[in-house]
């Protein structure tokens, strides 16, 4: 099961990528199990030297009764100490914002991937689609032959 943030790739330029574990509790494990969770909205801070994913939508475990979670609380991401330093530097002096690109499980533990972004321009924006509809032409000429 894979949550894909298809509208990173169209809103930013993306210029490096991190894997990083999520600390989360036992009913938002389940719901991601069952694809119920959206990226969309979210981004990634640095606050005391720890990362943090915040406005993650996970829904709530249809069997979780009391013991639910918030839907779009912060949750800690896991990265080594020397990763941190080096986002902090990027996100303080270079302009960067940390965008999850993608929520996957490894070996059975929930993974993020974290993509380094710049902003695109609303000129960027439209030379993608250009690029995207060249490409797509140049797919169907090569499916006719």
């Amino acid at each position: 099961m894979e949550i894909i943030n298809r509208r990173a790739r169209y809103d930013y330029f993306i210029e490096d990528t991190y894997e990083c574990g999520i600390v989360l509790k036992g009913t938002e494990i389940k719901s991601i199990r069952l694809g119920k969770a959206n990226i969309k909205d979210s981004y990634a801070i640095i606050r005391n030297g720890e990362v943090y994913l915040v406005n993650m939508f996970i829904d709530h475990y249809k069997e979780g009764n009391i013991f639910n979670h918030e839907e779009t609380r912060s949750r800690k991401l896991l990265l080594h100490k020397s990763e941190i330093r080096k986002l902090d530097n990027k996100l303080k002096l270079e302009g960067y914002t940390l965008i999850p690109l993608k929520v996957y499980f490894v070996k059975g533990k929930a993974k993020i991937e974290l993509g380094l972004c710049k902003g695109k321009k609303n000129f960027d924006k439209r030379e993608t689609i250009k690029e995207r509809d060249l490409e797509r032409e140049a797919r169907k000429r090569l499916k006719k032959f």
